[in-house]
Formats: structure tokens, sequence, C-alpha cells
């Protein structure tokens, strides 16, 4: 699996993230607001963000989201933690511009995303943290079942993993 094709559908386009886009990607990310419910509520500021920002660099599987209709950059999101034994891969570290959401960008992303990870493995996972009530819910209009509880070792905070097979992709 190809961990960071460029691959596109009638909403979005997701590319592999470059240095390049980090001004673009913190105009998005400086909404504290974006933040609210998400464990590190303060990824909006700067430091933090730029910490995220390599981290996803350095992982060489992350994308910059962009709204083929317009050209505009609206996030960001990665695929990590790709298992080949256990044909498992994890999307996440997901965030779009407010402007987005209540829209059908989201699903349109996690639509390609799903799609293209389902030719090569059996189970796609979403890590959310407990107080992220949207993430819950867009995950399970995916079909993906809770299955794990766990503490994040880095952060301290509870987190959930939700699994979605193709038998339940929705």
């Amino acid at each position: 699996m190809n961990l960071q094709p460029t691959l596109a559908n009638e909403l979005v386009q997701i590319i592999p993230l470059k240095e390049a886009d980090f001004d673009e990607l913190f105009a998005i990310a400086s909404d504290e607001l974006l933040w609210e419910q998400h464990p590190e509520k303060d990824r909006y500021k700067k430091e933090v963000f730029l910490k995220l920002f390599q981290e996803a660099i350095q992982s060489g599987t992350a994308f910059k989201v962009i709204d083929v209709k317009t050209g505009n950059t609206i996030g960001s999101t990665r695929y990590y933690e790709y298992n080949e034994k256990e044909k498992s891969v994890a999307i996440g570290y997901t965030y779009i511009d407010r402007k987005y959401w209540a829209t059908p960008y989201n699903r349109a992303l996690k639509n390609l995303m799903i799609n293209y990870a389902f030719q090569f493995v059996e189970r796609i996972i979403f890590h959310v943290g407990d107080t992220n009530f949207r993430s819950q819910k867009a995950v399970e209009k995916l079909g993906a079942i809770l299955s794990e509880t766990f503490l994040n070792k880095e952060t301290g905070k509870t987190h959930f993993t939700f699994s979605l097979t193709k038998e339940n992709w929705k």
C-alpha cells in the first residue's frame, strides 16, 4: 500500500504534504474553535502546531487536502499505523477549515481515503479523544464501531479506538 498517494474525487484532492504547506495549514489550524473538543486544545498556537506539522512531514504519510472546486487548501489528514500482517491502517490527524464543517467535504475526504485503503486492508482504525464528540459521531456515521478505550501515553488523555471493516463500511 502506498501510504501517500495523490487521490481525488468530485470534491477533494489529497496530495503529499510538503514543508511549504505550513503557512496555509497554520492559517486554518490557528482557529481556536477548531480544537475545542480535541484532547490537545492548544494546537491553534504556532509552536504547538509546528510540532504537529513537523511530525506529519516526518511521517511520510500526511496530506494536504484541497477543495477541487476552488483549489483552496482546506486541511490535512494522514494514514498511520499501517500493519501489513494484520491488514489494517489508521486514518487520522484530520482537521478541516471550519467553513467546511457540516458540508459534504469531510465525508468526501473519508470516502476517498477509505475506498483507497480497502483495496489493501481489511480494517481501518480511527483514534478519537473521549471529548471529541463531533469526530466520534462522524466515524460512527461511516459504520465504525467502538472497539477499545485507552489512555494516550503522550497526552495522558483518554481516547477511543473505532474500527471499520469492509462489511460495516456505509
